[in-house]
C-alpha cells in the first residue's frame, strides 16, 4: 500500500466537462499561468464586502468549523445542511474571496498568480474566523499552505471530508467521463490530487469518512464526530532512553497516519489485528496511513488468549519475515491486550528489535498493559512467562473504539482503573466512587478523563522504575490483586470464561482482605472497595465465577507465579486506600484462610 507523492507535481488541465455544472471557476491546479508582466506584490480585496456577521451561535466554544477536502467532497451542500442542524450561518470561502476581489478565482489567478491568491485567501479566512461561530467550506487548495493551516487550527475546527476515490471521480466525472486530455484521464489526475493533499488533510482535528450516503445521513456523522471532537489529551512517559507520549482521544484511528509520521523512522509498518477488531478498525487504520505515504501490510490473528502462544508467535513472526521487513519497519499491535502482549514480543525479538506501535482498542488495554512495555506470551505454565521490556514508539488511546465493546468488557478495563487508585492514588479512587458509574456507561469525557488519570499514573510509576528492578514498591506494585487473579486465569484455563480484568477486581477484594488479615489495613477500606465494586456489578468474590475452587489448587498457581522469590509467596498489599505495599514473605495459611473464607474449598497448607 506504498503512497508516494511529491507537494510540486503538476497537475496537468483538464477540459471543462471535467468540472461540476455551474461552476465558473476552475481548481488551482488548472489555471492559466500568471501573465508575463510583473503582477502587484498583493492582491487587492475589499474586506468590506466579505459577511462580517451572521446569525446563530452554536455550542462551540465560539470557533467556527472549517470544512476541508477535495473537490466534489460535497463541502458546500454538507456545509449547508449542517449550519442549518446546528443554528450556525454558512459561508463559501470562494464565494468571499470572489466577493472581496471583485472577479472570479480563475481571472484571480490569471492576473496575480497563487502565491497573491493564497495571500488573499487567508485574509478573507482571517476576516471570516474573526466574526461569530459559522460553518465555512474552503477551497481545495486552501488547508495546503501552511500559513492558513496555522491559523485554521488556532481559531477553528477543521474537519475532513474524506471521499473515496471511486465515489469522488463519479462525482466530479459524471456518469459519462469526459476523453483523457494530453493522455491524462480525470482519475488520474484525482490520484494524483489525492496523494498530494491527503497526507495535509489528514492533520485536520476531525476525519469524517463519506461514501454514497445521503446528505443528511453525512451530515449527522458529522454532528456525531464534532460531539465526540476534543483536542487529544497528551501523557509522557518520560523514560531516560524511550520516552513516549500516550494521546487520548475520539479518532484517533483515522488519524493515525499523521502521529505515526512523526515517530517512525521508516514509512513502512505490518500491523497486527485479530479478527474482531480487523472488522471494524483494520480498515480505516490502512487508509490513514496510506494517506500519510505508509506503507503497510496486515498479519490478522483469531480473537482471545489463545493468540498469546508459542505457535501463534511462529506464525506471526513467518508472516512479517515473508515480507521482508527492515529494521526500521514498525510493528502496530491494533487490538487488545492480547494483540498488544503478542505483537509487542514479537517487535521485541525479529531482528533483534523492530519499532512498535500500541494502538489499543479495550479499555483494558488502553489504561494498562498498553503502557510501559511489558509484552509476552503464555506457555502451558503460566501467564507471560515469555517475554521482554520493549517501549513503544506512541501510543493511540482512540475512546471511540470502545463504543463496540459489550459492557463485560468495559467492566474489566475499569478494574485496572481502580487498581490505580487502591494502589497510589487515593484521590483517583475518589473520582472512581463518584464517576464510575458515568465510565461504565461510556460517557465519551469520562472515559477520556478516566483514561488520562490512570495513564498519568502508570507513566509516573514506569518512569521510575521502568525494569522492575526496585527491592520495594516500584513498578511491582502495579500487580495489586494480581496473584489472585492470575491463579483464577490459570485454573481457569485461559479459555475467555474469565477476563483478565474480571480477574483483577476479584484480586483487588482479595488484597484487601489479606492485609486486614494480617493487620495491615482498617476494615474500613476493605468495607468501602467492596461497596463499590458491588455497587457497580462488578465481579467481587470468586464465588461469583459460579464454579467451585479448591484453595490446593489456587495456592499451587500461584507458586508458579514469576513473581515468586526465593521459594516464598510475594503480594503487594496495602495499608490503606492509595498506599500499596510489596510484601515477600506472606504466610501460606493466610493465604489460604482468605481463600477459604472467599468460598474455595479449605484444605491442608
Amino acid at each position: 500500500m506504498t503512497c508516494v507523492c511529491s507537494l510540486y507535481v503538476r497537475i496537468p488541465p483538464l477540459p471543462r466537462p471535467f468540472f461540476p455544472e455551474g461552476r465558473n471557476t476552475a481548481p488551482p491546479e488548472t489555471a492559466l499561468p500568471p501573465p508575463s508582466s510583473k503582477p502587484p506584490s498583493a492582491l487587492p480585496l475589499n474586506l468590506d464586502a466579505v459577511r462580517g456577521s451572521c446569525s446563530g451561535f452554536g455550542p462551540l466554544s465560539g470557533r467556527s468549523i472549517v470544512l476541508i477536502g477535495l473537490m466534489g467532497a460535497g463541502k458546500s451542500t454538507i456545509g449547508s445542511r449542517l449550519a442549518q442542524r446546528l443554528g450556525l450561518g454558512f459561508v463559501d470561502a470562494d464565494t468571499e474571496i470572489e466577493r472581496a476581489a471583485g472577479c472570479s478565482i480563475k481571472d484571480v489567478f490569471s492576473l496575480y498568480g497563487e502565491e497573491a491568491f493564497r495571500d488573499g485567501e487567508r485574509r478573507v479566512l482571517r476576516r471570516l474566523l474573526d466574526g461569530p461561530s459559522r460553518v465555512i467550506a474552503t477551497g481545495g487548495g486552501a488547508f495546503m499552505n501552511a500559513e492558513t493551516r496555522a491559523l485554521i487550527s488556532e481559531r477553528a475546527i477543521s474537519l475532513w471530508l474524506r471521499i473515496p476515490r471511486p465515489v469522488l471521480v463519479k462525482r466530479v466525472t459524471g456518469p459519462t467521463p469526459p476523453p483523457p486530455q494530453n493522455g491524462v484521464k480525470p482519475k488520474d489526475v484525482l490520484e494524483q490530487l489525492m496523494q498530494v493533499r491527503h497526507p495535509i488533510y489528514a492533520e485536520a482535528d476531525i476525519v469524517v469518512q463519506c461514501g454514497e450516503d445521503n446528505v443528511d445521513n453525512t451530515t449527522t456523522r458529522v454532528i456525531e464526530a464534532l460531539a465526540l471532537n476534543h483536542r487529544p489529551r497528551r501523557v509522557p512517559v518520560k523514560l531516560a532512553k524511550s520516552p513516549y507520549e500516550v494521546i487520548i482521544g475520539s479518532g484517533l484511528v483515522e488519524r493515525a497516519g499523521v502521529f505515526l509520521s512523526a515517530v517512525l523512522p521508516q514509512k513502512r509498518v505490518v500491523v497486527i489485528s485479530d479478527a474482531n477488531v480487523a472488522e471494524y478498525y483494520l480498515h480505516p487504520l490502512l487508509e490513514s496511513l496510506s494517506d500519510s505515504g505508509i506503507a503497510a501490510q496486515a498479519v490478522v490473528v483469531p480473537p482471545g488468549e489463545s493468540s498469546k502462544s508459542i505457535d501463534e508467535f511462529r506464525r506471526v513472526t513467518d508472516a512479517i519475515l515473508e515480507h521482508k521487513v527492515e529494521r526500521k519497519t514498525a510493528i502496530v499491535a491494533l487490538g487488545g491486550g492480547v494483540v498488544g502482549d503478542l505483537a509487542g514480543f514479537v517487535a521485541a525479538t525479529t531482528l533483534r528489535g523492530l519499532p512498535f506501535v500500541q494502538i489499543p482498542t479495550t479499555l483494558l488495554s488502553q489504561v494498562d498493559s498498553s503502557v510501559g512495555g511489558k509484552t509476552g506470551i503464555n506457555t502451558s505454565w503460566g501467564k507471560n512467562l515469555l517475554g521482554a521490556f520493549h517501549q513503544p514508539a506512541i501510543v493511540l488511546a482512540d475512546v471511540s473504539t470502545l463504543a463496540t465493546l459489550p459492557p463485560r468488557e468495559i467492566k474489566a478495563g475499569y478494574a485496572e482503573i481502580v487498581k490505580s487508585g487502591l494502589l497510589g492514588d487515593a484521590d483517583l479512587f475518589a473520582w472512581c466512587e463518584k464517576h464510575g458509574a458515568q465510565v461504565l456507561s461510556q460517557d465519551p469525557n469520562a472515559l477520556a478523563e478516566a483514561v488520562e488519570r490512570a495513564c498519568a499514573f502508570k507513566a509516573a510509576v514506569v518512569t521510575e522504575d521502568e525494569f522492575e528492578t526496585k527491592a520495594q514498591g516500584g513498578r511491582a506494585l502495579l500487580n495489586l490483586g494480581h496473584t489472585f487473579g492470575h491463579a483464577l486465569e490459570a485454573e481457569m484455563g485461559y479459555d475467555g470464561s474469565l477476563l483478565h480484568g474480571e480477574a483483577v477486581s476479584i484480586g483487588l477484594r482479595l488484597a484487601f482482605m489479606l492485609s486486614v488479615r494480617l493487620g495491615y489495613c482498617p476494615q474500613a477500606d476493605l468495607d468501602r472497595v467492596t461497596a463499590h465494586l458491588d455497587a457497580l456489578g462488578m465481579p467481587a468474590r470468586i464465588s461469583d465465577l459460579g464454579r467451585p475452587f479448591a484453595v490446593r489448587t489456587l495456592l499451587d498457581h500461584m507458586t508458579r507465579d514469576k513473581k515468586m522469590q526465593d521459594g516464598r509467596l510475594t503480594f503487594v498489599l496495602v495499608r490503606g486506600i492509595g498506599q500499596a505495599f510489596t510484601c515477600r514473605d506472606v504466610p501460606a495459611q493466610a493465604v489460604h484462610d482468605v481463600l477459604a473464607e472467599d468460598g474455595c474449598a479449605p484444605d491442608a497448607t
